[in-house]
């Protein structure tokens, strides 16, 4: 709903318990994503039975998900920078949500596959729409943190996936998973009708409605990206942008491809690999899920205390050597122990993300050069489960494992080539 007038848009976006409810609604949103991410990982053992896929093909479903999230990124990125984040947000979740739930009816490989790339285009639009959303609710002093909250409602999702997917299998089959998926979609739907747009927002659209009427002046003008073409031009618009777009797409990259050749054959490698079955192996998922959860919390408060590159750098460094030895283990209780620690530092950073990119561009393309940006680097990332399960094949999950680490340091290097930007308001 809009406000009557400026004052009271701003008193409304400004209020403590406004954002509570944006972070909410955009914590849920990014939850449903993580649900329905590993909810495949979980449901990948009985589609392979069902089609009798080898694990290159099960594998590729997830990579498919996540090309259609670079397509849903770009579009809705752009829409939300238009339209506005919380409307825009409500159409992603229909999407995912509805082709989430014909995933439950597939016949065979090329329907589940094309049901899972329409999926992945409503997914494709969360986290850059919500990070958004949160960055521009929130003081400067406490943006990583609120955007790691976003993070937060990833993991929970995941979390929620990790838990409920033995019983619902057990019980129901792989196909029940993609029902249940449906519900929570719904939810956020509901929940999101209430929230307002961010006044920040709010004044770079009437900022260029200004400049659309004729208003000279250099704060209209300064806004007016009408086009689509103009948003993605807005990426590479000089030498030192583009500099600051690619070190964000190799950290996008770097941070999706770890994730992802973690937990898509996380819950696989322990149940059956290491033997601890289907049960155990989603506990010891779920405590590899509540590491990355408490890392993201963590990851926040150090970013906005001491700065995003020594944030970065500590848990860059401390991936390196977490999921190095994580790969040499072979005890329960050492897998146990080891998967907390590897979660939070491999997937401390994601909070992380949506503050950097929020900080490098403008409130105009904000949500398109998040959704573009960060989708680039979950399509290029996406291809972990394949090489992992090529890797796998040949040399053994442990040794595909072993060779993540040397991903983050290409990332450590391309944080050289970002400016520093802790405690500065948006443009």
């Amino acid at each position: 709903m809009s406000a009557a007038t400026p004052q009271t848009s701003a008193e409304a976006t400004s209020a403590p318990a406004y954002k509570r409810k944006a972070l909410f609604a955009a914590a849920v949103g990014y939850g449903l994503d993580g649900f329905d991410l590993l909810i495949l990982s979980f449901a990948l053992g009985g589609i392979i039975a069902t089609f009798g896929l080898s694990d290159v093909e099960a594998g590729s479903l997830s990579t498919i998900t996540l090309f259609g999230a670079v397509l849903g990124g770009i579009i809705f990125g752009s829409l939300a920078d238009r339209y506005g984040r919380v409307r825009v947000l409500t159409w992603t979740v229909l999407i995912f949500a509805v082709f989430t739930g014909l995933s439950s009816i597939a016949q065979g490989y090329w329907d589940m596959a094309a049901y899972r790339f329409i999926a992945g285009i409503g997914i494709g639009g969360e986290f850059g729409i919500g990070m958004a959303l949160a960055a521009e609710t929130v003081p400067a002093n406490q943006r990583a943190r609120a955007t790691s909250w976003v993070g937060v409602g990833f993991q929970i999702g995941v979390f929620a996936a990790a838990i409920v997917s033995a019983p619902v299998i057990a019980l129901w089959g792989w196909r029940a998973l993609f029902i249940i998926g449906l519900f929570p979609a719904i939810f956020a739907f509901v929940i999101r009708r209430g929230v307002e747009e961010p006044d920040k927002f709010v004044q770079s659209q009437r900022g260029h409605a200004a400049g659309e009427s004729g208003d000279s002046s250099e704060s209209a003008g300064s806004r007016d990206l009408p086009t689509f073409g103009a948003k993605i031009r807005a990426l590479v618009k000089d030498k030192a942008t583009v500099k600051i777009s690619f070190a964000l797409i190799v950290l996008s990259t770097v941070q999706n491809f770890g994730y992802f050749g973690i937990i898509a054959w996380l819950p696989n490698y322990l149940s059956e690999r290491m033997d601890l079955g289907v049960t155990k192996g989603s506990l010891w998922t779920a405590v590899t899920v509540i590491g990355m959860l408490a890392g993201i919390l963590l990851f926040g408060q150090v970013a906005d205390r001491l700065g995003r590159r020594p944030a970065f750098w500590t848990f860059q460094a401390g991936a390196i050597v977490s999921i190095l030895i994580y790969s040499q283990m072979t005890d329960p209780t050492a897998l146990l122990i080891g998967g907390f620690f590897m979660g939070a530092f491999a997937n401390g950073m994601l909070g992380g993300h949506g503050a950097l990119l929020a900080e490098m561009y403008p409130t105009q393309v904000r949500a398109t050069a998040q959704n573009v940006i960060f989708n680039i680097g979950r399509a290029l990332g996406g291809l972990a489960p394949v090489v992992i399960a090529l890797l796998a094949d040949s040399f053994g999950f442990a040794f595909a494992l072993a060779l993540l680490p040397t991903i983050y340091i290409i990332q450590f290097l391309a944080m050289f080539l970002l400016p520093e930007k802790r405690g500065i308001e948006l443009e």
